[in-house]
């Protein structure tokens, strides 16, 4: 790792005093974070399923700490499966800071890689809306990966800039995620580019950028609504000074206190000069708590909010491609397929849409919801994320593999093994979570899972 900037080391030194040298140690130590996923049970039975030893993170129920040295946290069939996100336990505070709730409608406006919004999905328990938007085409196909792999039902991908968002849907979230970049002063442990990147003129244009962002997405939060800021720097001229800029500049909106959790202290407007209620910011420390840092702000708009649209229940597919639809999925599904809100895609993707089409039509839309089947010469064949998202008893027919079984590497790897049982989609699962489809028939069960996720 590169050595940290000395002007950085400055600046930490004179606003931390007898605590910077603490701060240091613990900036530079490879800690890591687990969050459990819930769709997938209990998470007090997931984290005792864990090949690792763990500490909970005290201001989140489905998060774990454990030391990084490393192990295989990223390419471990569990993680395939989705029955975790590795994630800094620091930023696992912005959804319990945000609170979501089921049935409302929310936007994270920098979401790629989709920490923070499957983390926000996972609370609303498939209920409501979430729109993940990325404004980077090549982190918005990494974000849609990730939604897909934690079986999130309610999401919409996004690939468009807060201006257009906020042109079609001004006033339309209960709930906003600014996950703003930054000069990532918290990721420098894993993050040499960060270290190299570093300046005080590169922080100065971060606050510039961020300040821009937060007056555009500012419309998109609806009377009564709240906007949670995150960065995962320590500089206050990012943090602090960009709020106390967007707080001058709408005064529609105010600052309110966060929800006070474990190990988070106040905001340090004294550092730059900034309006005493910027105490009632938030910022995790490194060296005072789990994780490598984060600062949180979160405001609401004044006003009364209004009834939101209801969650799109319609159709639009054609009928005879939709009793296609009922016959193929029902043939591989022991519940009834999902046809709320069922949409056929000009490329003859189905999705399960929670936005009424007129809405979003016209926008830079990656997915607009649950990717459940797609119509490919005359037939119908179930997706990869309707696997990733059902129960295992839910499919029709089902292949159990242990971690340590040798067809698990050939599922994989696109392959396939001897099989004698009935023809048709099965279901193949990991110790009993969901990795996806494979295919039986001719004696054989082949792999279906996705050619870009094979390694």
């Amino acid at each position: 790792m590169a050595a940290l900037p000395l002007e950085f080391i400055a600046r930490m030194r004179r606003w931390l005093g007898d605590e910077a040298d603490a701060f240091f140690a613990a900036l530079l130590q490879r800690d890591i974070g687990l969050r459990l996923n819930p769709r997938r049970g209990d998470v007090a039975a997931l984290a005792a399923r864990l090949p690792w030893p763990t500490r909970p993170v005290p201001w989140c129920e489905e998060g774990r700490f454990l030391q990084d040295e490393g192990l295989p946290l990223g390419t471990h069939p569990y993680h395939r499966a989705g029955l975790y996100y590795v994630q800094d336990p620091s930023a696992m505070a912005a959804a319990v800071l945000l609170d979501p709730q089921p049935g409302e409608w929310i936007l994270d406006l920098a979401a790629a890689p989709g920490g923070k919004a499957t983390h926000i999905a996972a609370r609303m328990r498939g209920e409501g809306l979430l729109v993940a938007n990325e404004i980077s085409r090549r982190r918005a196909a990494i974000l849609a990966m990730n939604v897909e792999r934690m079986g999130v039902t309610n999401a919409m991908i996004a690939n468009e800039t807060p201006e257009r968002l906020a042109a079609r849907w001004a006033g339309l979230f209960d709930a906003l995620l600014v996950d703003a970049p930054c000069s990532g002063e918290g990721t420098f442990v894993r993050d040499s580019q960060a270290i190299r990147d570093w300046s005080t003129a590169t922080i100065a244009g971060n606050a510039r950028r961020q300040r821009l962002i937060l007056d555009r997405a500012a419309p998109l939060v609806r009377p009564g609504g709240r906007l949670l800021y995150g960065t995962c720097t320590f500089a206050p001229e990012e943090n602090e000074g960009t709020i106390a800029a967007f707080l001058e500049g709408h005064p529609d909106f105010r600052i309110v206190p966060l929800p006070a959790l474990p190990g988070m202290e106040g905001g340090r407007p004294d550092w730059i000069g900034a309006p005493e209620a910027l105490r009632l910011a938030g910022r995790f420390w490194p060296h005072k708590t789990a994780g490598h840092g984060h600062f949180y702000a979160l405001l609401r708009r004044d006003g009364e909010s209004g009834a939101l649209p209801a969650r799109w229940e319609g159709q639009s597919v054609p009928g005879r491609i939709r009793r296609l639809y009922r016959e193929s999925l029902e043939a591989a599904l022991r519940i009834p397929p999902p046809e709320a809100g069922l949409y056929l895609s000009k490329d003859d993707h189905l999705y399960i849409v929670p936005m009424e089409p007129r809405h979003w039509e016209g926008l830079r839309i990656l997915r607009p919801g649950w990717w459940v089947a797609s119509l490919r010469h005359g037939k119908i064949g179930p997706d990869h994320a309707l696997a990733m998202a059902l129960a295992p008893d839910e499919a029709a027919a089902r292949c159990d593999l242990a971690v340590d079984d040798p067809r698990l590497a050939r599922y994989l790897q696109g392959g396939f093994w001897a099989d004698e049982g009935p023809r048709g989609w099965v279901l193949i699962t990991v110790e009993g979570f969901p990795l996806g489809w494979g295919k039986r028939g001719g004696g054989r069960l082949r792999s279906k899972y996705p050619m870009h996720l094979r390694r």
